[in-house]
């Protein structure tokens, strides 16, 4: 397994989750940890190595992840002992070779800590990401390991690799210089100090981040209040209340600001209170607080960062992204925060006008008003609401005629579901995915419902990676957070969210297509602000009119959407483009902000949402009626794997935007442009540089009037 790929099986997922414990507070030693016991210690013989999670129990996890560490260390100090001189073989292949017991329980861990999370999960967490990263760090920091790596690194040249190999001994050596082996003793020293306290504040914030949006939700008193919930969203919310032992009806939140029963309460104070209790989350000075540990954890990063020779945390970032510097991700913001925010403005006065129309005693727009009466304003100028679209919505039918259709077209791929496959909790689906020629490709799995135990968002993970050297076929997962509909009732889907649905099965077929040697490249391993990348083009086959014309049918009557509905819902994606843009650069310009500290100029956790709104202020982005998408008290992508990366998502969609015009030029859907796709740039992982791959697919340089135009925001 590849140097950095330990912390990030840890947080890749963005937020973590918790053993129970005995009677005296402390997590239950393991009675055992031989492999008959512990299914975990075993390789699984289930189709394509997945995991037994029928025989999994939360308390498997910690004797596992120390049995994966020992033997890990024994492999590492093996290759650092040889005493044979350093090779390519004996040197960077064994590394790649080393840890996969590691590797793969930690893959199993981070997953089910995101989906299916408990007291026992919660407590291996906090127990063992310091023992992780002091591993990483045993591993990081071995003067002998470090000597053989430096070594085939000064003869690279006359080594005769071919280029993968040599991209992969390139790899290995940066990871190394950048995880601190040239620092002196007292420096390393420190260096693991930092790492061990960032992995314990890590797991301590996504934990707090949890809880707070659990504790967070508002209650109210009578079915009055909810005026404009559907009877299923009513009805959602009074089982919530019951649930929870409380008297009348609860309103959950999700891990964003902007909350979506906003945009129907016709209560304005209940709006208010929403959206107040969303925006406060994480800075209310109670248990759940994170404000002390957001200035912790900049202090420490940009702690770390100059202590390893650059100026911030940011800096230390995007060295190894394909922005490539602090200066380029400043003008990307220069260039965009401006018109998006002037974009928000336009559409804040016609939401204004509209206030002042309808309203016998008209008020300011405030931001808990905006999606209610944006929504109003949507209804006006495009003449439909989300209940005539969500009946052409229906989940299985989305799922199988469209994003599987698309995929058939593109790739010649093929699903067939397994229900005799173990799964981790009784919503989750398994898909069995073939080649074209009926060639077992890999298994997906299917996680759309929202509970208490999993964390908030939508996201992919990996449970086995592909590689030539290892062997195996992907398991990959795909996760959104539908509300789970009542018994009998169809999945209706909002259009955001079968766009959702298409974008992660992007990051999907990613891992599934993955065609690499080595696992240091296998799927998805690639920068952080390309890996949004071709998740975001599979956005454009959800309104491509053939898919549409295939899956976008009534749950009921199987008739296909009206023409003239289904004009109005594509003609109505740029709008309210102004908000949305706005909303996620501001949180991208606080991400920088943050990240752009010395350790010097960090502030206190009480100095922490005044830093936060004189950012925005700064960058004329404080437009209060649209909020940052995510504040700092509940940032969960900056406090783990996207720190300094949170710009990645438009950085992505500038070569998105160009792709789409790419496939529009040349034929759309088709199975010629589909494999040229999958070719150039989803079967070869991190085995190149990004904007290399992108230029072997586009053969052009990406430019950002495509995304500008697309997203309809005007200079």
């Amino acid at each position: 397994m590849g140097l950095s790929a330990l912390p990030l099986l840890l947080i890749a997922c963005g937020e973590s989750q918790e053993l129970d414990t005995d009677a005296n507070g402390e997590a239950p030693a393991a009675e055992t940890t031989t492999a008959d016991s512990n299914p975990l210690l075993m390789e699984s013989e289930l189709p394509y190595g997945m995991p037994p999670f029928d025989k999994i129990e939360s308390e498997h996890f910690a004797p596992a992840l120390e049995k994966g560490m020992e033997e890990h260390m024994a492999e590492i100090e093996a290759i650092a002992g040889n005493p044979e001189p350093p090779t390519f073989e004996n040197t960077i292949v064994e590394l790649e070779r080393a840890g996969q017991l590691l590797s793969r329980v930690s893959r199993v861990f981070s997953a089910l800590s995101g989906t299916v999370t408990d007291d026992t999960l919660q407590d291996t967490q906090r127990e063992m990401s310091p023992k992780l990263s002091a591993h990483q760090d045993a591993i990081n920091l071995n003067p002998e390991l470090f000597e053989r790596v430096e070594t085939l690194y000064q003869q690279r040249e006359d080594l005769d690799l071919d280029p993968e190999s040599l991209r992969l001994l390139e790899r290995y050596h940066t990871d190394f210089v950048r995880a601190g082996a040239r620092l002196d003793d007292s420096e390393q020293d420190r260096l693991r100090e930092i790492n061990s306290r960032l992995a314990e504040l890590g797991t301590e914030f996504s934990q707090k981040v949890l809880a707070e949006v659990n504790d967070s939700a508002v209650v109210v008193e009578s079915e009055e209040e909810l005026d404009g919930f559907s009877d299923s969203e009513i009805e959602r919310a009074r089982r919530e209340a019951e649930e929870r032992e409380v008297d009348g009806y609860v309103i959950t939140l999700l891990n964003t600001s902007g909350q979506p029963p906003l945009s129907s309460l016709s209560n304005r104070e209940v709006r208010q209170r929403v959206h107040e209790a969303s925006l406060n989350r994480g800075s209310r000075g109670n248990d759940h607080d994170t404000l002390e540990i957001v200035s912790e954890v900049m202090n420490l990063r940009a702690e770390r960062a100059r202590m390893l020779g650059y100026e911030n945390h940011a800096e230390y970032s995007l060295e190894e992204q394909t922005a490539g510097s602090v200066d380029v991700v400043n003008e990307l913001h220069d260039d965009l925060n401006p018109i998006a925010v002037r974009n928000a403005r336009q559409e804040g006065d016609d939401i204004q006008a509209l206030i002042n129309e309808t309203e016998e005693e008209p008020f300011e727009l405030a931001s808990w008003d905006w999606a209610y009466y944006a929504e109003k304003v949507r209804q006006d100028r495009y003449a439909f609401q989300d209940s005539e679209v969500r009946p052409y919505f229906e989940l299985d039918n989305v799922m199988e005629n469209g994003v599987f259709y698309s995929a058939e077209k593109l790739f010649g791929i093929t699903f067939e579901e397994r229900t005799d496959l173990p799964v981790y909790h009784d919503t989750v689906r398994v898909y069995e995915v073939f080649e074209e020629d009926g060639t077992p490709l890999g298994l997906m799995f299917s996680d759309m419902y929202s509970r208490s135990s999993k964390r908030g968002g939508a996201w992919m993970n990996s449970y086995v990676i592909q590689s030539e050297l290892l062997g195996g076929q992907p398991v990959v997962g795909i996760h959104l957070n539908i509300s789970e509909p009542s018994d009998g009732d169809p999945t209706l889907l909002t259009w955001d969210e079968t766009t959702t649905l298409f974008h992660e099965f992007g990051h999907a077929i990613h891992g599934l297509f993955s065609d690499v040697r080595y696992p240091r490249f296998s799927g998805t391993s690639v920068p952080r602000d390309f890996v949004e990348y071709p998740s975001q083009v599979y956005e454009m086959w959800a309104s491509y009119p053939e898919v549409l014309a295939n899956y976008a049918r009534h749950h009921e009557t199987g008739e296909q959407i009206p023409d003239e509905l289904l004009e109005k819902v594509l003609d109505a994606q740029q709008f309210n483009q102004g908000f949305r843009t706005t909303e996620y650069l501001a949180a991208s310009t606080i991400d920088q902000a943050w990240h752009q500290l010395g350790p010097e100029e960090v502030p206190a956790g009480n100095e922490a949402m005044d830093f936060e709104a004189r950012v925005l202020a700064e960058h004329e982005m404080d437009y209060d009626p649209v909020p940052p998408r995510y504040r700092t008290p509940y940032f969960s992508h900056i406090m783990g794997g996207y720190s300094a990366g949170y710009y990645s998502y438009i950085w992505s969609e500038v070569l998105d935007a160009d792709s789409v015009l790419w496939f529009e030029e040349n034929g759309g859907l088709s199975r010629e442009n589909g494999q040229h796709f999958r070719d150039t740039i989803l079967s070869s992982g991190g085995t190149m540089d990004a904007m290399e791959l992108y230029m072997e697919f586009a053969d052009r340089e990406p430019d950002i009037e495509a995304l500008l135009e697309r997203r309809g925001l005007t200079e």
